[in-house]
């Protein structure tokens, strides 16, 4: 009897190792490239133990690079997701260049980008990034509120899947702001725009009709940029939380 149930014990140890381990794999593997310095530090302090408890709960993985030197083809092979957290398009490396490029045009990945990626335009001696600009809706870079404002962020479309679980507006306690030279909404899904007449205090610095949240419907990415992303006080905001992690799941998957 003991040689009969011995392979019937083994059989069933080697099954319950086996769902452990399927239970071990990652879901998608995300890469988050951000800046760890000047004014958007704290953000991203504050952002990156939100993402890794975030990717452990929920069974992804996510490294961080502060600067694009290992951008490739071979290297974004490995990522299903890309995180532009806070860090701006331009001085990237020649190679990274045409990887990113490739990635999205051809929905190699995702993309979630952040407040700094519209910082477009000619910057630290860096021309502008034609592509990218296209990318963000052909937009470039004007102005922004210095001094920081509160203000309405209304939804404009509550059934994308970025925008479940969000209210149809929503206070964002402290952002710059930036304003383009247009809006780029012709070119782009708009999700949610900013209400400038909410600006607490009031700023002159406004642009008229002024998105916040889109993706780009003309690339095969699937792709979110969210502006709000510069003071770490957004991790103590439920909404920004869940838009973000929307985005993830979203983006992450084709």
């Amino acid at each position: 009897m003991k040689l009969k149930i011995l392979p019937l014990i083994v059989s069933i140890v080697i099954a319950g190792n086996s769902k452990v381990w399927a239970q071990k794999t990652p879901r998608f593997h995300v890469i988050a490239l951000y800046e760890n310095g000047g004014h958007h530090v704290e953000y991203s302090k504050a952002a990156r133990p939100w993402l890794d408890k975030l990717a452990a709960d929920s069974n992804f993985t996510i490294d961080y690079i502060q600067n694009t030197d290992l951008i490739d083809s071979a290297f974004l092979s490995k990522y299903q997701l890309f995180i532009q957290l806070d860090y701006p398009p331009y001085g990237w490396k020649d190679k990274a260049v045409k990887a990113f490029e490739d990635y999205i045009t051809n929905g190699r990945g995702g993309w979630i980008g952040f407040h700094h990626a519209t910082l477009l335009g000619e910057f630290d001696g860096y021309p502008l990034w034609n592509w990218f600009s296209v990318f963000m809706g052909g937009i470039t870079y004007k102005n922004y509120i210095a001094t920081f404002a509160k203000a309405k962020v209304n939804v404009g479309d509550s059934t994308h899947p970025v925008m479940k679980g969000v209210p149809s507006s929503f206070m964002v306690e402290k952002e710059e702001w930036y304003t383009y030279d247009k809006s780029p909404r012709p070119n782009v899904h708009v999700l949610a725009s900013v209400d400038e007449s909410t600006y607490t205090p009031d700023s002159d610095i406004k642009m008229g009709e002024h998105p916040v949240i889109w993706t780009n419907p003309n690339v095969k990415a699937r792709n979110v940029y969210i502006f709000m992303g510069h003071s770490p006080v957004l991790f103590e905001s439920e909404v920004y939380k869940t838009i973000f992690t929307n985005a993830i799941f979203w983006a992450a998957t084709r």
